[in-house]
Formats: structure tokens, C-alpha cells, sequence
């Protein structure tokens, strides 16, 4: 647990450090040039070390990055407790296909839809949440977890690259997101499908009626337009060309909302139109706030020890090395030429 992550952002004096180190190292050889040449400045301080300058860098980056992480004071949980809470079982599963990287929804669908899926989680309660990742097939990203930083990290790590197999597969989605709730006791069970609703399966609408008698509501979010966009081949973030079909023509993919609709309906669920991100996430928000909540038991760590003390610590003693390591040659390291410094 981090408390005061805020301090993370204390991290940029590290490249500033190093900056300023390199102009610095420049600017000095730059004057001993207009001084002297090499070979006489070697003569003149033949006991200045060329590698404790830059172990003194090190020593410096080392002790900044452990006093910010002192003040972001890290906490270890010591003691784990089962704690009563009331809530919904929602697992997302969200559209991870090539046709998410259209950008006919702004800054990207794939962008749009992780941002409507972190807003949701916001606004939660006690429920418990699950990710699933499906194109041509689902993957599970996130068991039922009260978690919701875990669940927000995983997240953000979704993107068009992680899976293999392409396409659009929400059958499989709502088939994995059925092992996803283990009491049997909970019937507040809702799926959440976050897609531009191109399904390449069949029986998806079939499945989420099924999933139904399990008392899983599933709910569909539409990502993207009717008019469509093309697929961007990016590298290294730039555009390079578009997705064309076997013809060469340039693939243009579209919002499918019947699909996703037929879907919503057969899961006892709603579908809402996913271009503005407040409009879907109030609606998901409403929908799930007037479902009765269902009582479970959950894990937490109830105390927890501070540990800013070992990097304060830390800091101050590479500090102090700092204080006493002296830019010219040790004596005892010269004879053991550790740093292949040529002997004068």
C-alpha cells in the first residue's frame, strides 16, 4: 500500500540530476581544453579518478529515488481480517480487437472504452469486479477482486496487441464470464460488454439469455459510430497506413448497435450508446445502484506498518558515502585498478 502516491511525481529531478551532471562534465572539459591539452592535465592531476564522478551520479540518483519513496511511505499489511460487505459481482469485458483502434470515437475506441470501464469503477461501492480481454477469443485479466487499484492497473494495461487471435468473439466472453462468479449465494450478478459490437461468432445473444437463469443481468456498451473509421497501423505511435481487405481496399469498421442491443435484451440487461463517457457511466452507475445488494464476505488488511523508515535510511547513508568519497584515486583501489584507469 502507498499512501502518498502524489510524490512519485518528486522523480523528475533524477533526469534533471543527470542533465545537469552531463552539461556540467561538458562545460569543464570545454574550459581545461582552452587551458591545457590532455596529456598536460593528466600530468598536472595525475591522482583525479575519471569513475568516481559518475559513481557520486549514481550515489546521488540512488538517494533522491529512495527519499521520494520514503515521503510516498510504502505500508505492509499485518493483519488480514474478513469483513462483511454488501454489493454487485460486475465483470467487464471489453473489445480488445484491431477494429478498436478506430479513431471515429476520440482519442481512440479502445482509449474510450477503458476510460468509460476506470470512470464506473469510481463510482463503486462494496461491489466486486472482474476484467475480461476478448478479440478472437477471452482471456480472463482479473479475477472477482474488491481490489479496484488492481483492477485499474490491469486496465490500463489492456490494448490490440495481447491477443494473437483476432476478431470479435463475444460468445466466448460471456462463456468465461460465467466461471467468474464463485458464491452461489449471489445472485447480483451483472456482465458489462464494452465492444463496437462486429461479433465474428454466433450465439452470443443465445448464451447471454442462458447466463440469464444463472441471474447474471448483462448489460452492452457501444463503442464508436455508424459511420465508422478506418484501422490505423501505428509504429511508434505514428500512423503508417490503414488495414485494407484482401481486395486493397481500406477496411472501414462500424458501430454495430443491433447486435449489441440483441445482446442486452436477451441478458435481461440495457444497451447505452457509449460516446459520451458521463452519459454510459451514469446509466451503468444508475442500473447498478437500484439492484438489491447481496451480502459476502471479503479479505482486507485492517493495520498496517509504515516502512518509510528503511528508504530514509537508505537515503542518508548513500548521502553520506556521498559526503566522504572524494573525487581522487584511493589508494588501496588504485593498486587493484578495479576501473582499468591507465597509470600515469
Amino acid at each position: 500500500m502507498l499512501e502518498e502516491k502524489k510524490y512519485f511525481y518528486l522523480l523528475i529531478i533524477i533526469p534533471i540530476v543527470v542533465l545537469v551532471y552531463i552539461l556540467l562534465q561538458l562545460w569543464k572539459r570545454k574550459a581545461q581544453r582552452t587551458f591545457a591539452n590532455k596529456q598536460l592535465l593528466e600530468r598536472l592531476s595525475p591522482e583525479k579518478s575519471t569513475f568516481k564522478p559518475i559513481l557520486k551520479l549514481i550515489i546521488w540518483c540512488l538517494a533522491i529515488a529512495s527519499l521520494v519513496v520514503a515521503l510516498v511511505n510504502p505500508k505492509i499489511g499485518t493483519k488480514l481480517e474478513t469483513v462483511k460487505r454488501e454489493g454487485v459481482d460486475i465483470v467487464f469485458a471489453v473489445d480488445v480487437s484491431k477494429s478498436m483502434l478506430a479513431e471515429d470515437i476520440s482519442p481512440s475506441r479502445i482509449d474510450k472504452a477503458k476510460r468509460i470501464v476506470s470512470e464506473i469503477i469510481n463510482n463503486l461501492g462494496s461491489d466486486r469486479i472482474g476484467i475480461i480481454a476478448y478479440a478472437g477469443r477471452a482471456v480472463p485479466q482479473l479475477p472477482i477482486t474488491t481490489d479496484f487499484s488492481a483492477a485499474k492497473m490491469f486496465l490500463s494495461n489492456l490494448n490490440t496487441d495481447m491477443l494473437s487471435s483476432q476478431g470479435t468473439a463475444i460468445d466466448d466472453a460471456i462463456r468465461l464470464a460465467k466461471t467468474y462468479y464463485d458464491d452461489i449465494e449471489q445472485t447480483n450478478r451483472v456482465l458489462v460488454i464494452i465492444s463496437d459490437g462486429e461479433d465474428h461468432s454466433s450465439g452470443a445473444a443465445k448464451l447471454a439469455e442462458e447466463a440469464t437463469k444463472e441471474g447474471i443481468k448483462t448489460f452492452t456498451i457501444g463503442i464508436g459510430t455508424a459511420k465508422g473509421g478506418r484501422i490505423p497501423i501505428k509504429r511508434r505511435g505514428i500512423t503508417e497506413s490503414y488495414k485494407r481487405d484482401a481486395q486493397g481496399e481500406v477496411v472501414i469498421t462500424r458501430l454495430n448497435e443491433k447486435t449489441l442491443q440483441k445482446i442486452a435484451a436477451e441478458g435481461d440487461g440495457a444497451y447505452i450508446d457509449g460516446t459520451v463517457t458521463e452519459t454510459a457511466v451514469n446509466f451503468i452507475t444508475d442500473k447498478l445502484g437500484a439492484m438489491n445488494k447481496t451480502e459476502f464476505e471479503a479479505k482486507k488488511f485492517s493495520e498496517y506498518q509504515d516502512q518509510f523508515q528503511w528508504f530514509l535510511g537508505l537515503g542518508i547513508f548513500l548521502l553520506l558515502i556521498d559526503i566522504f568519497l572524494l573525487e581522487r584515486k584511493t589508494a588501496w583501489l588504485q593498486k587493484l585498478n578495479l576501473f582499468n584507469e591507465k597509470k600515469s
